[in-house]
């Protein structure tokens, strides 16, 4: 019989049987839209359903990061769906994760790591995550991720007790302090203050701000700091116990990344390997050493109705101390300015110098309407899912933000961004938008020029994949080099500029281009990769095009199994 190892994740509905009691049908239609989300997220990080019986599931994945990483994902969406139920209504799941060596039996997988994986999850808190020592070796290392070692435990019919971590989830997840195994043991007092801060809301955010944080050390970083100060801003926190709030927080997290980045005497990582981290409990020195950079800005936004709170501070990951700290709690309508407060204030801390323009509180391209950023911010989280029905339901958020803002840059070019899926790269997502390729073509078009008249960074790259796509090279290049001049921390600036010199026949200086976004995007997609595949066959180094290339065929071949 066929073997392989695998990472098999094991889960179950906590207090199944109460629930349905309580409400049949209530409970059957929660859980098959839980299936689907399980289902999605599960296929989404390259994993496969191999079992769904009644309340459980199980899924096996090729990595175990990547099991890791969908278990967090899947526990963070259903929280939020919770959100919207009764407490006695909650539908929360258990999960374990063991890495072993099965037997393939068609469609099937058998043996005792299945069922240590099974036990793995009876030892799991509802809404929690415990992981087998295999597991946890293999992940130990991944920024931002916590786990706590819960001892050795004995389970039914498995000969060797089970070493069992625990998942450190983020604050804003709900979830029981201990294990189940433990539930007899009088509280400790770390339990207790823990407890506390799960219950305080916005006190979280401040008894964490105060307490010591690990020292980031430079030899340990996954890439040289760089020669100015060097910043990640991490996505704040959302205390206001609404998920509908997350558009808005977010909103202020990428604004600030975008103001900052802004400034050339910075260096700012950029949102996607920033992001990364959102709803996670993490370590500030941890995520200083992946990222590669000294400073970290951390945190909370509290929206009540037209007041908002919004706390932030700045650390020196290398000593663990704290350059700023300032708190706004007042009107929403006064966010923009504080925003631009707030960089002002950190540019200060870290002793740069502004040159004239770099913090225009009124740039062109950007909005001052609230109601307009949180259209365009849920116009544009759907486009970043990248499917053919998110990129089409990105439409009717975006058109929501230039109606209200007839001025806003950025919503023009994302909105020529999703007509442009629809038509170039051989997407084909033409359909979803009920548009001809033709038809995509001519909105994608449009809106590039609307963006035009409103210049960003961003739009000046959305523009360079429009005009390359349709081979107007020039207009290419001088979309690169506005993306840069713009914003000189931008990623795809000078993503776009390598392949404008490649394309325009002069590919000398593509690979250094290319390495810049990389260090400045260090969660960087595939398509930075293949870009240097491309540039260093474009500069005739055949050898190391191969040995990039070959290297995403086989990541992709061990991820898809």
């Amino acid at each position: 019989m066929e073997r392989r190892l695998v990472a098999i994740l094991a889960a179950d509905v906590a207090g199944y049987s109460r629930l349905m009691e309580a409400d049949e049908e209530a409970t059957a239609s929660a859980l098959n839209a839980q299936r689907e989300i399980v289902e999605s997220l599960v296929s989404g990080h390259h994993g496969r359903l191999f079992g769904a019986y009644g309340d459980s599931f199980i899924a096996e994945f090729a990595s175990p990061v990547e099991a890791v990483r969908c278990a967090v994902e899947i526990q963070r969406e259903l929280e939020t769906r919770n959100a919207e139920r009764s407490e006695d209504r909650r539908m929360r799941l258990r999960i374990g994760i063991n890495l072993c060596d099965v037997m393939v039996d068609g469609d099937n997988l058998l043996g005792d790591g299945v069922n240590i994986a099974a036990r793995l999850e009876s030892l799991a808190d509802p809404g929690g995550i415990t992981l087998a020592q295999s597991v946890y070796d293999q992940v130990r290392k991944q920024p931002g991720l916590e786990c706590e070692f819960l001892g050795e435990h004995e389970v039914k019919n498995i000969t060797e007790p089970l070493r069992v971590y625990r998942v450190a989830m983020g604050a804003g997840q709900a979830r029981v302090i201990g294990m189940a195994a433990q539930a007899s043991r009088p509280m400790t007092m770390a339990a207790f203050i823990a407890m506390l801060m799960l219950l305080t809301g916005t006190a979280i955010w401040l008894q964490r701000s105060g307490l010591e944080h690990d020292v980031a050390v430079v030899e340990n970083m996954a890439y040289p700091l760089p020669d100015k100060p060097s910043i990640a801003v991490l996505p704040f926190a959302n205390m206001s116990g609404n998920p509908e709030q997350e558009y808005f927080t977010n909103g202020i997290t990428d604004d600030l990344i975008t103001d900052l980045s802004k400034v050339s005497g910075l260096f700012v990582v950029a949102r996607n390997s920033v992001f990364v981290y959102k709803g996670m409990s993490v370590n500030i020195a941890s995520v200083a050493e992946a990222l590669g950079v000294r400073y970290v800005l951390e945190g909370s936004v509290r929206r009540d109705g037209n007041r908002v709170r919004v706390n932030a501070q700045l650390i020196d990951a290398t000593t663990g101390g704290h350059l700023w700290a300032d708190r706004y709690d007042g009107d929403i309508e006064d966010i923009f300015a504080v925003q631009n407060d707030f960089v002002g204030k950190i540019v200060r801390a870290l002793e740069v110098s502004l040159k004239p323009g770099e913090q225009d509180e009124a740039s062109r391209g950007e909005t001052r309407n609230i109601a307009a950023r949180e259209a365009f911010q849920k116009g544009w989280e759907h486009y970043l899912n990248y499917t053919p029905d998110e990129n089409a339901q990105a439409i009717q958020y975006l058109e929501e933000a230039i109606g209200l803002d007839p001025e806003y840059g950025k919503a023009y070019a994302a909105l020529s961004l999703v007509f442009y899926k629809g038509c170039g790269w051989g997407w084909g997502w033409n359909k979803e938008m009920g548009l001809t390729t033709g038809g995509a073509a001519s909105k994608a078009m449009y809106y590039k020029a609307k963006s035009d008249e409103y210049p960003t960074s961003f739009g000046s790259s959305a523009a360079y994949q429009i005009n390359l796509y349709f081979s107007r090279f020039e207009d290419a290049f001088s979309d690169a080099a506005r993306a840069i001049a713009l914003d000189p921390n931008d990623p795809e600036g000078y993503l776009a500029m390598a392949w404008s010199l490649m394309t325009s026949g002069n590919p000398e200086a593509s690979v250094e281009l290319v390495e810049r976004a990389v260090r400045l995007n260090p969660g960087y997609p595939y398509h930075y990769v293949f870009t240097l595949g491309i540039a260093y066959i474009a500069t005739g180094e055949f050898q190391r095009a191969a040995d990039v290339l070959q290297d995403i065929v086989d990541k992709d071949v061990r991820a898809t199994g």
